[in-house]
């Protein structure tokens, strides 16, 4: 009896460290994909096993509840016996498996992403010569004798973008396993290239030496049996050994596709296929030119003057393009006033191929008809940077402001806005481009060597050398002394001059290497300077004792000492400090900088203090910035100069003008009681260990992490309630719902505040285990402007959304409908999940829905309700995983007693995902496939109660000729479990024309699903 209680307690034991271990992997795990990384198939796979071990017990542990009853009166020595080894064999089981966790060094590693430059584009516009390139590059690409092709066409005809298309449609094709591409430009830099295609490899080259870089990466790309490497915009031979790509015998597996502006180029590099793009036929140059200028075919008498000024762009796509959307809304006499230009322009040729000439041409006149001179100025600025630069936005802000388009009493705000507003327009003439993010802008190359000629011309006075390699000083240039601004970003200069006279010297932008001392009298003859950006090196700034001129100082991973002289400074208005690791303290002499706008700390690590009141006597200071890693050490009250060491949260109250924060708290104790923020128009700020502020705030974002909600005093939050429109919750202990206890905020004193919440657009919490009901009812008005929701990790949430009723005499009723603005939905990891949306679903619609995924709700039993599912008309992805209870995508009855008009339809889906949904008993009706006719792909796994994935019941509405037909289908991947019937019901043909890859996992019933598919050809 001893001997199996003895049993019994070691098997206890061993059942709770496995489900420690278990617990402890499980939030590392989570963690990991927080930071969207993929986790090793070795710890799913351990994941997955001790969760069948500890669900696996629960016979023996009953079995240990009966016996003990019996044992105490009767003991079965057999019986006993028994279960005392089968005890003893499960102990040892999660003893072996709770050891193999301990071995796991790491969980997990970088998600290889889809490279931003091959994912689907608008800019690609097929035109014959396009068409004509394509087919011979794609041909190329499949033949086994051809390992490099070279395309070539004048600037801006199209090569980059006909390349990015190759690159998408050989990943779509899967013609290569990795497809790279990588910039080379007019100055190629090894170094970038290389850590572009280490990058998309996700290789970390550490090696120093340029040899040992290059062989570090040809090892790394001889390890891919097959790969497309695409060099862009190449101007002279390149050595691929330099750079470390293996070619030729080398690598028989890999192929390189370069574009450049030269035939000859291609000969050099000894390109076995040689493609020309083409300058576009007369007809498709004024197609496009129609186009952009916005011209009806009722135009007759501007179509005619257009086809004249359409043919002096030469078939240019770029010159069509920038005049078209210059001349649009013009009149006849400007039409024909521009039309003349381009005839009789002599505008200087910048490079010794003729019909560069008519580009240059058109650019200029594009460059005439920017209506404002703020415009003008904001354009050649975007030339001071590296050529193939993403252009941060808030850079130019802080380069514009000293460079005069700032009046003295305008915010800082306004001249973003201002300069913002620039960018808009130089972006509709695409003489900018847009990117991804929105926060930066490129200069298409050819632009920018216009840009530069304007810049150089007497009127500017500029001088660009930026991104070309420079190691000292160019001193090609006698004189300086009619320079207003020099740029030199982007270089690595190794010494600087002393004494340089440069009298009209506005604006400096040096990159220096990072072991330069600058000397002491460098800046001496610059004392008109209002604009000084210095990235790397050391500097004093004693230095700069005699520009007293400046307005934007900003200092970029530099060595500072002797910050005491920016006292000096008297009318600098922005002062950034960015990267700066030798700083640890701030001299309390910045507080005398009254002039101050913008102060800037991103990413000191080592800024440990900060004088008391320094950040209260900028009175005039409208943006702060301290994140990144940046100071966290507040006092809570903050104190005198012989008593305390730093500033305090309550400074910000006594800055009036302050309108941008970004910075982070690491503990609510460093809070002072009663403190309250002041409103702002964005900011970032982070409460909590987790997470850390970075970058300029774009938005109004709050994250609370890794604390306790009952331990906030919420009125701290109180005026920037009604303006977040981001807000991220992590392991936030006592957190009922989004409200954060918000019916106990006051508005000091007076009626609880209304109208918390209404700019709400992103949400995301991450295990949080107290969360019943997301969005409580009363809180319904706050969904009108969702746009992304990420739930994960919630054991205790119920529902999402609790959508309540709504009176139909209210006003509400006539507003617009609830979630209209939701584009995101993704929950994962929610047990009790029961619905998504509780109550009437007649005033929500999802028109703006574009991707809905759900993994691992264990209650779920449905998705939709009828009537949502009819306002899903731009749902592009669903994916649907481990909902072991959902029985139906769209609930059959509505629940609201409302007559349905019609089937639903989906006409944007591309990608359907349904995997580990055991009771699912279809997908959809038959009556809904003419309504996907977008479909691109349709994955369907471990659904074993599935019988039909598109079910023909009773009464529903059967399609034409009882078929099935997704016309864009390209990829079915289905498992197929013993009651599956097929796609749709056993008379019915499927119709798949565009099939590319067809993976069935099955047995029996095999060779009846292929009978009743029709492809074309796989």
């Amino acid at each position: 009896m001893f001997c199996f209680n003895n049993f019994v307690e070691e098997f206890k034991e061993r059942k709770e460290n496995l489900y420690s271990a278990k617990e402890r992997l499980q939030n590392i795990v989570e963690d990991a994909k927080t930071n969207a990384e993929e986790i090793e198939k070795v710890v799913k796979k351990w994941l997955e096993d001790a969760n069948n071990e500890i669900e696996g017990v629960k016979p023996l542990e009953n079995e240990i509840g009966k016996n003990g009853k019996c044992f105490t009166w009767c003991p079965n020595c057999m019986r006993q016996f028994k279960l005392s080894k089968a005890l003893a064999n499960k102990s040892e089981t999660l003893r072996k498996l709770e050891e193999i966790s301990e071995k796991f060094k790491t969980v997990s590693h970088k998600a290889h992403l889809q490279p931003i430059e091959f994912l689907p584009s608008k800019e690609f516009t097929p035109s014959e010569s396009s068409k004509e390139a394509l087919e011979q590059i794609m041909k190329a690409l499949k033949d086994d004798s051809v390992n490099m092709i070279g395309l070539y066409g004048m600037g801006g005809v199209g090569k980059t973008t006909l390349v990015k298309e190759v690159g998408r449609r050989a990943k779509e094709l899967q013609l290569f396993p990795e497809v790279l591409m990588a910039t080379v430009s007019q100055n190629p830099n090894v170094t970038d290239i290389q850590d572009r295609m280490a990058d998309k490899l996700r290789l970390d080259i550490k090696e120093k030496s340029r040899e040992g870089r290059a062989d570090r990466l040809r090892h790394r790309l001889k390890e891919v049996e097959k790969m497309l490497i695409i060099l862009d915009d190449v101007w002279e031979d390149i050595d691929l050994k330099e750079i470390g790509i293996p070619f030729g015998d080398d690598h028989r597996g890999c192929k390189i596709l370069l574009t450049t502006r030269f035939e000859h180029i291609c000969s050099s590099m000894e390109c076995q296929q040689k493609v020309f793009l083409r300058v576009l036929s007369e007809d498709e140059a004024l197609a496009l030119f129609r186009i952009n200028a916005g011209l009806r075919d009722g135009d007759s008498t501007l179509n005619t003057v257009a086809r004249e000024v359409a043919r002096e762009c030469h078939g240019l796509p770029i010159a069509l393009v920038t005049v078209g959307r210059a001349l649009r809304d013009k009149s006849l006499v400007q039409w024909e006033v521009a039309s003349k230009q381009l005839k009789d322009s002599q505008f200087p040729r910048m490079e010794q191929i003729d019909k560069q000439k008519n580009a240059y041409t058109c650019l200029k006149l594009s460059y005439d008809y920017l209506k404002f001179e703020e415009t003008k100025s904001c354009f050649v600025l975007c030339c001071l940077f590296p050529e193939d630069y993403d252009i941060p936005i808030e850079d130019l802000t802080r380069y514009a402001v000293g460079y005069g388009l700032h009046q003295d009493a305008e915010p800082i705000e306004d001249a973003r806005k201002r300069v913002f507003v620039a960018i808009e327009n130089l972006k509709d003439c695409c003489m900018l481009l847009g990117t991804e993010t929105g926060e930066h802008v490129k200069m298409h190359d050819l632009v920018r060597d216009f840009a530069i000629q304007i810049a150089s011309s007497e009127e500017y006075g500029f001088m660009v050398k930026a991104g070309i390699g420079l190691q000292k000083w160019p001193m090609s240039n006698t004189s300086f002394e009619g320079c207003t601004t020099i740029s030199l970003m982007g270089n690595k200069l190794a010494e600087l001059p002393e004494g340089l006279v440069c009298p009209k010297l506005k604006v400096l932008l040096l990159e220096v290497d990072y072991g330069l001392n600058v000397p002491q009298r460098c800046f001496e003859g610059m004392r008109e300077i209002e604009v000084l950006s210095l990235n790397g090196g050391r500097l004093s700034l004693q230095s700069l004792e005699l520009s007293t001129k400046l307005q934007s100082l900003v200092l970029i991973m530099c060595g500072c000492k002797d910050l005491i002289w920016l006292r000096k400074l008297q009318r600098l208005k922005i002062l950034g400090l960015m990267w700066c690791l030798s700083i640890e303290e701030l001299p309390d002499e910045i507080g005398e900088l009254k002039e101050l706008r913008l102060l800037d700390v991103t990413g000191c690590e080592r800024l440990s203090r900060i004088p008391v009141n320094l950040i209260g006597r900028l009175k005039k200071l409208e943006e702060l910035l301290i994140g990144d890693g940046s100071f966290e050490e507040w006092d809570v009250v903050g104190c005198d100069s012989t008593g305390g060491m730093n500033a305090s949260l309550k400074e910000l109250n006594s800055l009036s003008q302050l309108a941008v924060l970004s910075l982070r708290i690491p503990k609510v104790e460093c809070i002072p009681r009663d403190f309250v923020f002041p409103s702002l128009h964005k900011y970032d700020i982070v409460l909590g260990n987790r997470f850390d502020a970075g970058g300029y705030p774009t938005s109004t974002r709050l994250n609370l992490a890794g604390t306790s909600a009952t331990s906030l005093n919420v009125m701290t939050f109180e005026l920037l309630f009604p303006t977040v429109s981001q807000i991220v919750f992590t392991s936030l202990e006592g957190l009922k719902n989004i409200e954060l206890h918000s019916d106990h905020m006051t508005n000091h004193g007076h009626e609880p505040q209304k109208g918390l919440l209404q700019r709400l657009e992103f949400v995301q919490v991450q295990r949080c285990g107290d969360i019943c009901t997301l969005f409580p009812a009363k809180l319904r008005q706050a969904l009108k402007h969702l746009k992304k929701v990420i739930i994960d990790s919630c054991k205790s949430l119920e529902e999402v959304f609790e959508l309540g009723e709504v009176d139909e005499e209210s006003n509400e009723e006539k507003e617009m409908p609830l979630l209209s603005s939701l584009t995101m939905l993704e929950l994962q990891g929610l047990p009790e999940l029961k619905c998504i949306w509780k109550g009437a679903t007649r005033h929500v619609s999802l028109q703006s829905l574009a991707h809905l995924k759900v993994w691992s709700l264990d209650k779920l039993t449905f998705i939709f309700t009828p009537s949502l599912a009819q306002s899903l008309p731009q749902l592009e992805t669903l994916e649907i995983e481990k909902c072991g209870e959902l029985k139906h995508i769209i609930r059959e009855q509505d629940g609201e007693r409302e007559i349905i008009p019609e089937s639903p339809g989906f006409p944007k889906l591309k990608t359907l995902l349904v995997s580990g949904c055991g009771k699912l008993e279809y997908v959809f009706s038959v009556s809904m496939s003419p309504s996907l006719p977008n479909l691109e792909q349709m994955t369907i796994y471990y659904a074993d109660n599935l019988k039909q994935i598109f079910y023909g019941g009773e009464g529903d509405a059967l399609t034409r000729d009882d078929i099935i037909k997704f016309p864009q289908l390209k990829e079915l991947s289905l498992r197929l479990g013993s009651n599956y019937s097929f796609l749709g019901p056993q008379n019915f043909a499927v119709q798949l024309p565009s099939l590319q890859k067809l993976t069935i996992h099955g047995r029996e019933e095999l060779g009846n699903w292929l009978a009743q598919l029709q492809v074309r050809t796989l």
